[in-house]
């Protein structure tokens, strides 16, 4: 099987292929249940993920891919769609994980890719449709898929695991992939919360607001109720 690499040197990007998050991390980050992860991983070449070794846990650029179609799932994509648009593209472009590699829009049906990542200048303002053999369309306004920052190179580099509009990210740069908010794990803070120490304690140790503690707290599932008791 080919493996597309993306290009640099440094020594994070070696970390984009290590198996480091189990399923149940990925189902509990993504939203989702492990039997649908497992799910999306069948069906030969006519799966929605890419090939996944059995009991194997996920790399970064693997989770990547299931919190990709996730969000197109809940876009409204259907899963038809999605198993064509990652046949065509992991055949046309040689990529393993092209959900995380690639740049797509969504108008709610169908999935589309910024032709400016195949043909460069030439093709600026113009749009593939993957999952209908590579057809070409006019660039409209169509909707990203927000929670999802990329390099130049179109690699998905930043993922805002718990929504947009969230501090928690995910970061193959940062903490070794761990969420993490403002570079702190949610899991330290969460042990920090754990051994009885309070939000303002938690706050000045790390330089985070208060409202970031509980984020992250939230994040790793401490109840609201309990939250409440330790604000001063």
């Amino acid at each position: 099987m080919t493996t597309t690499r993306p290009s640099g040197s440094e020594p994070w990007r070696k970390r984009l292929y290590v198996p480091n998050y189990q399923i149940g991390e990925a189902a509990r980050y993504a939203r989702l249940s492990r039997q649908t992860i497992t799910a999306w991983h069948r069906y030969g070449a006519r799966r929605a993920l890419s090939a996944k070794e059995h009991r194997l846990a996920l790399s970064y650029l693997q989770l990547i891919e299931v919190a990709v179609v996730a969000s197109m799932r809940g876009s409204g994509i259907s899963l038809s769609e999605i198993r064509e648009t990652r046949e065509y593209a992991s055949k046309t472009w040689k990529s393993d994980y092209p959900f995380a590699e690639h740049r797509f829009k969504t108008d709610g049906r169908s999935l589309f890719l910024d032709f400016l990542e195949v043909e460069g200048r030439k093709g600026r303002g113009t749009l593939i449709r993957p999952g209908r053999g590579g057809q070409l369309a006019w660039a409209d306004i169509l909707g990203r898929l927000k929670e999802f920052h990329y390099e130049r190179e179109g690699i998905v580099i930043r993922w805002h695991v718990a929504g947009p509009e969230s501090d928690i990210l995910i970061d193959p740069r940062v903490a070794f992939g761990s969420p993490h908010i403002d570079g702190t794990p949610t899991w330290v803070i969460k042990s920090r919360f754990d051994a009885g120490e309070s939000l303002d304690e938690i706050s000045d140790d790390f330089d985070l607001e208060e409202r970031q503690v509980q984020e992250a707290l939230a994040f790793e599932g401490i109840e609201p109720d309990l939250l409440r008791t330790w604000v001063h």
